[in-house]
């Protein structure tokens, strides 16, 4: 035993620093994660109290149809009389309907309760991702997150639900049949329980060796869907550069870490069920001695011997369900360590106590000495920057890779907060104003386009859902993106594909465009918005970018010399400082 424990943990040892692993996730005590998820089974306490009265309901009538044998026998089947057959035929037949009615309800109230848990801790959950911060984000795996919104999530209700009624059901049919067995004869009750601590006993040994297979079990199935996300996102990247056989090579390799991983789970499960059968084969066979033993002194009848067997073997079913039952919530306990670990991760952005709304913005845009690092960085990606936009004009920033371009555009939507400086927005400090009433105000149109994978229709009206018809084809018009949409098999109903696939890099920029002009925000952030295009795709791009700036307080990140001639001000950064003016960008309001 001390031989395979070892073998056993030494196969499960973590390998947090693989490629390719993701890591463990904190160990979290049983009765912290019921702390933490029983709120979320709360809205349904009637419906589980209802099936707490089918729990006690259904072991009764099975006990009561076993009882049903035992009058069969002695008082049939032993005398030789058909007399009494009929009415216990008769309660046979209703004991079945009735066993089976409340079975169904059991059944679908237990399936309704479950599905609608689930459904409310993934969207609690899905919602805490959808408010972390960008780089939060970035620093977990797309596939190892959706591995925890599905099936990790699927183990918690394993265990505050289907766990927990299961036990409840064991220990109800444990106090019924045992009850019965006692009533029957309590001697030949107290010989057959003599043997269930020993049940106890090795569910404890086992139960330390399932829970850490568990957690590795859950830990590299999210590594492998991490792997295929990553690699199927990157198709062409991959078929372009024939590295598809490294890449089924590096999903095998995660696959056989998730084998030795079960496998190891099985050894414990194999050995453990055997043991299990010798101890219940042990003591049906001292109920089978001293039963017989009692049958010759006219202790018992043969109808209560037999019926005795039977009912010892309902009790040893509930007795071996609960010795299981801790390997089960051991396994669902480790999906539920990973989802706190998600539920734990805090966004670095959020409203301030008393933030204000923005309203009647007119688009004055200033940064005020700001200085900011990216976690884990060893120097600032911008220091001591300070810029002023007036209402309506158009910068353009300039500088090599790594000056901080970005940077600037992350904190002006507020993705990120600067360590040290401000940045306001007619006055305002944004950290004073709520993340929505700013993010209305201002739009984004990213060197990524980006389609969420809906009709054309929607994807241009995903900032305003409201818009009328009339109003998208107007800001499709105006986008220059209406002819090709309308050439489109099912025009503006015609699905863009995942991330835009379906339509040109030049389409999905002009979709992209549409959407911004018709959310109509004060102040716009173009990064890049050129890159990527041919001569022809871009000279088509620049009129609708021309129009979709008129007006408005812009700021553009590019190195196209056809954008940078619409600035009324050039910005250069360099090494996240700014390193080259218009002296009038500089001048802040008092």
């Amino acid at each position: 035993m001390t031989a395979l424990r070892t073998r056993i943990r030494a196969l499960l040892v973590p390998v947090a620093d693989e490629q390719g692993f993701v890591a463990s996730a904190p160990v979290v005590a049983v009765r912290e994660i019921f702390r933490r998820f029983w709120p979320d089974a709360r809205p349904y306490r009637k419906q589980i109290a209802i099936g707490l009265l089918f729990l006690v309901l259904v072991p009764a009538i099975e006990a009561a149809e076993i009882w049903m044998f035992k009058l069969v026998v002695d008082e049939v089947l032993v005398p030789q009389e058909l007399g009494p057959l009929l009415y216990i035929a008769l309660a046979y037949v209703g004991l079945t309907l009735l066993g089976g009615l409340i079975s169904f309800g059991d059944d679908y109230l237990a399936a309704w309760v479950g599905e609608r848990f689930l459904l409310n801790l993934r969207t609690r959950v899905f919602a805490h991702v959808q408010g972390l911060s960008l780089h939060a984000l970035d620093r977990r795996r797309l596939g190892d997150l959706l591995s925890r919104l599905t099936s990790d999530i699927q183990a918690i209700e394993s265990f505050i639900l289907s766990g927990i009624g299961d036990a409840l059901s064991a220990l109800v049919r444990i106090v019924i049949f045992g009850g019965v067995l006692l009533y029957l004869d309590w001697r030949l009750a107290a010989a057959s329980l003599v043997l269930a601590p020993l049940f106890y006993v090795l569910a404890r040994w086992f139960s330390k060796l399932v829970k850490h297979a568990a957690r590795e079990k859950r830990r590299r199935g999210g590594s492998l869907s991490a792997v295929a996300e990553e690699s199927l996102a990157n198709a062409a990247l991959v078929q372009s550069l024939n590295r598809q056989d490294a890449e089924v090579a590096r999903f095998r390799h995660q696959g056989e870490r998730i084998v030795e991983a079960e496998l190891a789970s099985t050894r414990i499960k194999s050995l453990f069920s055997p043991l299990i059968d010798l101890i219940e084969l042990l003591g049906a066979l001292i109920v089978i001695a001293l039963g017989t033993w009692a049958l010759t002194r006219g202790d018992l009848t043969l109808g209560g011997l037999l019926v005795f067997l039977a009912y010892l073997t309902q009790l040893y079913g509930p007795i071996r369900d609960l010795s299981r039952l801790s390997n089960t919530i051991f396994a669902a306990a480790a999906g539920a360590e990973r989802v706190i670990e998600l539920l734990e991760e805090r966004p670095s952005v959020v409203d301030r106590p008393g933030a204000g709304a923005l309203a009647d913005v007119r688009g004055r845009v200033e940064l005020r000495d700001v200085t900011f690092r990216y976690p884990g960085a060893e120097r600032d990606a911008l220091s001591g920057v300070s810029l002023c936009v007036q209402p309506g004009e158009t910068v353009v920033i300039v500088g090599p890779s790594g000056a901080g371009k970005s940077t600037l555009a992350r904190l002006l939507l507020r993705f990120d907060d600067p360590l040290a400086g401000s940045v306001r927005l007619d006055g305002s400090d944004l950290r004073d104003v709520t993340l929505h009433s700013l993010r209305e105000h201002v739009g984004l149109l990213a060197q990524e386009t980006l389609l969420p994978d809906v009709s054309v229709r929607e994807a241009i009206a995903y900032g305003r859902p409201g818009a009328s018809a009339d109003e998208i084809e107007a800001a499709a018009r105006s986008a220059g993106a209406h002819a090709f949409v309308s050439a489109l098999p099912d025009g503006y109903d015609t699905p863009v594909g995942q991330r835009g696939r379906r339509l040109s890099g030049g389409q999905r920029q002009r979709i992209s465009i549409a959407r911004a002009l018709l959310r109509e925000t004060p102040v716009l952030v173009l990064d890049e918005p050129t890159t990527g295009l041919d001569a022809e795709a871009k000279a088509a791009l620049l009129g609708p970018l021309a129009r979709l700036v008129c007006g408005r307080t812009t700021i553009v990140i590019s190195h196209d010399p056809e954008v940078v001639a619409w600035a009324d001000r050039v910005v250069t950064l360099e090494d996240g400082r700014v390193v080259g003016a218009d002296p009038r960008s500089l001048v802040l309001s008092p």
